[in-house]
C-alpha cells in the first residue's frame, strides 16, 4: 500500500518540533481514497492522560486542537471500541487514534486491540512506555525484565497488533509513522496498529523535514481475480446444482452489497449470511436465507447440509459458521472462496478466488452469465424462508401488553419501530444469538454485532464511534445486565459531548447465554446466575438487588423504565425520539417454548468432561459424543 504525497512542488527546510508535536501534525494529513472518494483517515483522537503521555502527546493535543479534535474517554479498552465502532461504521476507511499512559492504562489496550484486529478493523494506538535513554530504573509503572533491558508492558501488544514499533528516537517515527499507515489502510494486513512513545522521545524536539508533512493519500485497492482462479471458480458454479452462497464481512468491508445482490438475482443462488456479514441483503430480499450456522436459521442450515458447493465471500468460516465442521455434509460438497486475503481464500480447501469481494463476485457474475439454480431449488429455499419468517412473527408477538416481555418480544418492539435509518449495536450474551436468527436487517448497515472477539462490554462504546461516523442516525447498544456491568463507563462520555445514543438494557439477573451453555454441558448452570449464595456455595438464592436503571440514571442519562411490553414500546419510541442520551431498562422474562426463540439450528463444539458422577454430565457427555462423530475434515 502507497501513499501517494499530493503536495506541489519539492518540500525544503525543517520544521523543529517535538516528537509528540511531529506525529499528531503527519496524522492530520493522512487520507484514504477508494472508487475516487477521499477521506481523513484519522479525523479524531481518544485519550486518557498520565504522566506517560500528558507532557508529550497531551502538549501536542493541545497546541494542533484546531486540527486534531480530541475525544476524552474513561476507559482505556473502552476508547478502542469506540475507535473501532467508528472505523467498522466508516467501511474501515477511516479510524481513530486513541493514546494512553504507560502502566494500567497501556495494558488496558490489549482487549481492544485483539478485537480490532480479529476483526481486521483499524485502530491506532499510541500508548506511552517507560523511558528510552533511561535515567533511573525502574520508573514508575515499569516492568524490570532481568534478562532484556528492552521489555515493558506494551511488548503484550505485539501479538495482537499488525504492527508494532517502539520509537526510541524522534527521527524513528518518519519510517514507522509511514509504516503504521500502510497498514491501515491495507484490506488484507489491516488491525490494530501500536506505535509505543516512550515518555522522554515524545517531549524530545527534532528537526523535521517539511516532507514528512505533506498530504498523503493512500489508496484502498481493489484487486481483481486472476483469470485461471476465475475460470475454475466459473465451471465449479456451471456444474453446482446446490449452490449456496455465504456472506461474511468481506463484503460489508468492500462495500460489495449491490454487487452480491446482482450476483444473486442473476444466478438465483441463496444467501446466508454470518454475524460480520448479515445485512448484506435486505432481509425482505427474496435470496436472503438468513444467519448461517449455530445461530442460524433453519432454512440457510437446511441449505448448508446439502449444499454441493458452498461459495464464501468474505469469511473465515470461525466455529459458528461451520458448527464445528459439521454443517457442511454433502459427502460431494465443494468450497469456492472469494476473499481478498489467500489466508481465507484457501480455507476447507476451497477453490480459491483471491481477489476484493465487490470485484470478484462482479467478475464471476459475467463469468458465468445464463446459468442459474434450478427453479425447484429456487421454490424450495424461498419456501423455506417464508416458513421462517411466521416463526420469527411467533417470536415477536406479545399476546398480554401487560405481561413482562421475553428478549425475543423486546427484540419484536424495536423492529417494528426502527427504519433502515437505525443502526444495532451488540457483541455478547444471548442477544447474538437471538439476532442473527431473528432480526430483519432493513439497511446494509444497520446490523452491527461484533462476533469474532464477541468482547462484552463493546456496545455502549462502540455505539459513540458509530455515532460519531453516522451523525443524525439513532444508534442503539442492546446489551444485557452481565454486559452492562463489565464497562458502562463511556455513558458519561456520551453525555459530556451529548452523543444521543440509545441504550437498551435488558435484566435477566446474571450470564444467561453461557448459564444455558452450562446447563447443556453439564456444569448445571454454576455460578451463572447474579443471585445471592445458598449453604453449599452455589448461587442459587434470591436475585441482588441492584438498580442498574439508577446506576444508569447517576451517570447522567436519561432513563425509561419498562415493566410491561406496552410501556416497552413507550419507552424504545421516547428513546428514538430523544436529542440526548437516553437508556430504556427492561426486566425480561424467561422465555416459554411459544414465545422463546428456535433453539439453536446447529451444533457448537464445546468440550464436555469425559468422566463424572453427577447425571447431568453424563447425560451432556453421551449427547457431546452424538454430535461429534460428524465433524469432518472438508480435503
Amino acid at each position: 500500500m502507497t501513499g501517494t504525497r499530493t503536495g506541489s512542488g519539492t518540500a525544503t527546510g525543517t520544521a523543529r518540533l517535538t516528537t509528540a508535536q511531529a506525529l499528531v501534525r503527519f496524522l492530520s494529513r493522512q487520507h484514504t481514497e477508494r472508487d475516487g472518494v477521499r477521506q481523513r483517515l484519522i479525523p479524531a483522537t481518544w485519550g486518557i492522560f498520565g504522566h506517560g503521555n500528558v507532557a508529550g502527546l497531551g502538549q501536542a493535543l493541545v497546541q494542533y486542537a484546531d486540527a486534531m479534535p480530541f475525544h476524552q474517554g474513561r476507559n482505556e479498552q473502552a476508547m478502542v471500541h469506540a475507535a473501532v465502532g467508528f472505523a467498522r461504521q466508516s467501511g474501515r476507511l477511516a479510524t481513530h487514534a486513541v493514546t494512553t499512559s504507560i502502566g494500567p492504562g497501556a495494558t488496558n489496550l490489549v482487549t481492544g486491540a485483539a478485537l480490532a484486529t480479529i476483526n481486521h478493523l483499524p485502530v491506532l494506538l499510541l500508548p506511552g512506555d517507560v523511558f528510552a535513554a533511561r535515567p533511573a530504573d525502574p520508573v514508575l509503572q515499569q516492568l524490570q525484565v532481568p534478562y532484556a533491558g528492552d521489555v515493558s508492558v506494551n511488548d503484550c501488544l505485539r501479538p495482537v497488533s499488525r504492527y508494532f514499533d517502539r520509537i526510541v528516537r524522534p527521527e524513528q517515527l518518519i519510517p514507522a509513522a509511514l509504516e503504521a499507515m500502510r497498514v491501515l489502510t491495507d484490506p488484507v494486513d489491516t488491525g490494530a496498529v501500536t506505535l509505543a512513545l516512550p515518555q522522554d522521545v515524545q517531549a524530545e524536539a527534532y528537526d523535521w523535514p517539511e516532507e514528512f508533512f505533506a498530504e498523503r493519500v493512500w489508496t484502498v485497492r481493489r484487486p481483481r481475480p486472476d483469470e485461471a482462479e476465475l475460470a475454475a471458480a466459473a465451471q465449479a458454479l456451471r456444474q453446482a446444482r446446490r449452490p449456496l452462497l455465504i456472506a461474511g464481512g468481506g463484503v460489508r468491508h468492500s462495500a460489495a452489497e449491490d454487487a452480491l445482490r446482482e450476483f444473486a438475482e442473476a444466478t438465483g443462488v441463496p444467501v446466508a449470511s454470518t454475524q460480520a456479514g448479515k445485512g448484506a441483503l435486505p432481509y425482505d430480499h427474496p435470496a436472503d436465507v438468513g444467519g448461517i450456522g449455530h445461530t442460524g436459521t433453519a432454512p440457510a442450515n437446511g441449505l448448508a447440509r446439502e449444499a454441493d458447493l458452498v461459495i464464501g465471500v468474505g469469511t473465515r468460516y470461525t466455529d459458528f459458521t461451520t458448527a464445528s465442521g459439521t454443517l457442511f455434509a454433502a459427502p460431494d460438497v465443494r468450497f469456492l472462496n472469494l476473499n481478498i486475503a489467500a489466508f481465507d481464500a484457501h480455507k476447507q480447501a476451497a477453490l480459491p478466488l483471491v481477489a476484493d469481494a465487490r470485484a470478484g463476485l462482479t467478475a464471476l457474475r459475467e463469468a458465468v452469465r445464463g446459468v442459474r439454480a434450478d427453479a425447484a431449488y429456487v421454490t424450495a429455499y424461498r419456501d423455506g424462508k417464508e416458513s421462517w419468517e411466521r416463526r420469527v412473527d411467533a417470536c415477536f408477538a406479545a399476546e398480554d401488553d401487560l405481561a413482562r416481555p421475553t428478549q425475543a418480544q423486546v427484540l419484536g418492539a424495536l423492529d417494528a419501530l426502527v427504519t433502515g435509518e437505525d443502526i444495532l449495536i451488540n457483541a455478547a450474551g444471548s442477544l447474538p444469538g437471538d439476532l442473527h436468527k431473528l432480526w430483519r436487517t432493513r439497511s446494509r448497515d444497520q446490523y452491527h454485532v461484533e462476533y469474532g472477539y464477541s468482547c462484552m462490554g463493546y456496545e455502549i462504546p462502540a455505539s459513540l464511534g458509530v455515532a460519531l461516523a453516522a451523525p443524525g442516525r439513532p444508534v442503539w447498544a442492546l446489551v444485557g445486565d452481565g454486559t452492562y456491568l463489565m464497562m458502562p463507563t463511556e455513558i458519561v462520555t456520551a453525555v459530556q459531548e451529548n452523543i444521543p445514543v440509545k441504550l437498551v438494557v435488558l435484566q435477566n439477573h446474571g450470564y444467561a447465554s453461557i448459564g444455558g451453555l452450562s446447563a447443556s454441558v453439564g456444569a448445571e448452570g454454576f455460578a451463572t446466575a447474579y443471585r445471592y449464595k445458598d449453604r453449599v456455595g452455589t448461587y442459587t438464592g434470591a436475585p441482588l438487588p441492584v438498580d442498574l436503571a439508577a446506576n444508569v440514571a447517576s451517570l447522567g442519562m436519561e432513563v425509561h423504565r419498562a415493566k410491561t411490553v406496552r410501556d416497552l414500546r413507550e419507552a424504545l419510541a421516547a428513546a428514538r425520539a430523544a436529542e440526548r442520551p437516553t437508556c430504556v431498562y427492561v426486566e425480561t422474562e424467561t422465555p416459554d417454548t411459544v414465545s422463546g426463540p428456535p433453539p439453536a439450528q446447529a451444533w457448537w463444539d464445546v468440550p464436555v468432561a469425559e468422566t463424572a458422577d453427577r447425571p447431568s454430565a453424563v447425560r451432556a457427555r453421551e449427547e457431546y459424543d452424538r454430535h461429534v462423530t460428524a465433524r469432518r475434515r472438508h480435503l
